[in-house]
Protein backbone atom coordinates (compact mmCIF):
# COMPACT_ATOMS: atom_id res chain seq x y z
CA UNK A 1 0.00 0.00 0.00
CA UNK A 2 2.95 2.31 0.66
CA UNK A 3 4.10 2.00 -2.96
CA UNK A 4 0.68 3.12 -4.18
CA UNK A 5 0.81 6.16 -1.91
CA UNK A 6 4.26 7.08 -3.22
CA UNK A 7 3.09 6.68 -6.82
CA UNK A 8 -0.02 8.74 -6.15
CA UNK A 9 2.02 11.46 -4.45
CA UNK A 10 4.51 11.57 -7.31
CA UNK A 11 1.69 11.76 -9.85
CA UNK A 12 0.03 14.57 -7.89
CA UNK A 13 3.29 16.52 -7.64
CA UNK A 14 3.99 16.03 -11.35
CA UNK A 15 0.51 17.11 -12.33
CA UNK A 16 0.73 20.15 -10.06
CA UNK A 17 4.04 21.15 -11.63
CA UNK A 18 2.67 20.69 -15.16
CA UNK A 19 -0.39 22.77 -14.35
CA UNK A 20 1.77 25.53 -12.82
CA UNK A 21 3.95 25.65 -15.94
CA UNK A 22 0.90 25.69 -18.19
CA UNK A 23 -0.71 28.48 -16.17
CA UNK A 24 2.50 30.50 -16.49
CA UNK A 25 2.61 29.90 -20.24
CA UNK A 26 -1.02 30.94 -20.68
CA UNK A 27 -0.34 34.09 -18.66
CA UNK A 28 2.69 34.90 -20.82
CA UNK A 29 0.65 34.26 -23.95
CA UNK A 30 -2.05 36.64 -22.78
CA UNK A 31 0.54 39.41 -22.39
CA UNK A 32 1.89 38.98 -25.93
CA UNK A 33 -0.60 36.98 -28.00
CA UNK A 34 1.39 37.26 -31.25
CA UNK A 35 4.41 35.18 -30.24
CA UNK A 36 3.66 32.22 -32.49
CA UNK A 37 3.76 29.75 -29.61
CA UNK A 38 2.01 26.43 -29.52
CA UNK A 39 -1.75 26.77 -29.86
CA UNK A 40 -4.05 26.22 -26.89
CA UNK A 41 -5.48 23.17 -28.66
CA UNK A 42 -2.06 21.52 -28.63
CA UNK A 43 -1.67 22.32 -24.94
CA UNK A 44 -5.07 20.80 -24.19
CA UNK A 45 -4.16 17.65 -26.13
CA UNK A 46 -0.84 17.32 -24.26
CA UNK A 47 -2.49 17.82 -20.88
CA UNK A 48 -5.10 15.19 -21.74
CA UNK A 49 -2.41 12.76 -22.93
CA UNK A 50 -0.27 13.19 -19.81
CA UNK A 51 -3.31 12.90 -17.54
CA UNK A 52 -4.41 9.74 -19.34
CA UNK A 53 -0.95 8.24 -19.07
CA UNK A 54 -0.82 8.98 -15.34
CA UNK A 55 -4.25 7.41 -14.84
CA UNK A 56 -3.26 4.29 -16.76
CA UNK A 57 0.01 4.00 -14.80
CA UNK A 58 -1.87 4.44 -11.54
CA UNK A 59 -4.40 1.80 -12.50
CA UNK A 60 -1.68 -0.67 -13.44
CA UNK A 61 0.17 0.00 -10.17
CA UNK A 62 -3.05 -0.49 -8.21
CA UNK A 63 -3.85 -3.79 -9.95
CA UNK A 64 -0.32 -5.09 -9.49
CA UNK A 65 -0.29 -4.09 -5.82
CA UNK A 66 -3.69 -5.67 -5.22
CA UNK A 67 -3.00 -8.97 -6.97
CA UNK A 68 0.72 -9.20 -6.32
CA UNK A 69 0.42 -12.39 -4.25
CA UNK A 70 -1.75 -14.10 -6.87
CA UNK A 71 0.60 -13.09 -9.70
CA UNK A 72 3.68 -14.47 -7.93
CA UNK A 73 3.15 -17.98 -9.32
CA UNK A 74 2.96 -16.95 -12.98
Amino acid sequence: MNAINKLTNRAAVSLTMVLAVLADRVEQGAKDPDRGDVSITTVIIWVAAVTGALLIAGTIATVIARYNGKLAGI
